[in-house]
C-alpha cells in the first residue's frame, strides 16, 4: 500500500511541476477566438496565463470555446491535466456570460492552488 501511495504522490508532484512550471511552445498555445475566424489577439502558454486571459477576453469568446469543448481539450491534451479538464467538462453547459466566467475562474484557480500546494509539501 505504501508503494502505491508513494507512486501516486510522485505522479502528482510531476504533474504539478509540468503544469505550473512549463510553458508550452507557441504553436501549442491556446488561441482565443470570438467565433470561427475571429481571433482576439490573445493566447495562453500555460495555466496561469490561461487563468489571466479569462478576465481579458470577451465573454462571447469564453462561451464559444466552452461550448465546443476547446478549454477542456487543450488542458487535457496540451497541458496534461486530466483532472482540471474533467472539472471544466462538468460545468453546466447552460451557464452564460459572467456566471460562466466566474465558474471557469473558480475551477482553474482552485486547481492552480492545489498544484502549488503539492509542490510545497
Amino acid at each position: 500500500m505504501n508503494r502505491k501511495n508513494n507512486r501516486a504522490n510522485e505522479v502528482n508532484l510531476e504533474l504539478a511541476r509540468n503544469v505550473l512550471q512549463e510553458s508550452v511552445p507557441k504553436e501549442k498555445a491556446f488561441y482565443f477566438f470570438r467565433d470561427v475566424g475571429q481571433y482576439t489577439g490573445k493566447s495562453a502558454l500555460d495555466l496561469e496565463e490561461f487563468y489571466e486571459m479569462i478576465d481579458k477576453v470577451p465573454l462571447q469568446c469564453l462561451e464559444f470555446h466552452f461550448l465546443r469543448g476547446d478549454f477542456e481539450r487543450w488542458i487535457r491534451e496540451v497541458i496534461g491535466d486530466k483532472h482540471l479538464a474533467s472539472q471544466i467538462h462538468s460545468i453546466d453547459k447552460s451557464l452564460k456570460n459572467k456566471k460562466l466566467k466566474a465558474m471557469l475562474k473558480r475551477k482553474v484557480r482552485r486547481r492552480i492552488n492545489q498544484l502549488k500546494k503539492m509542490l510545497k509539501e
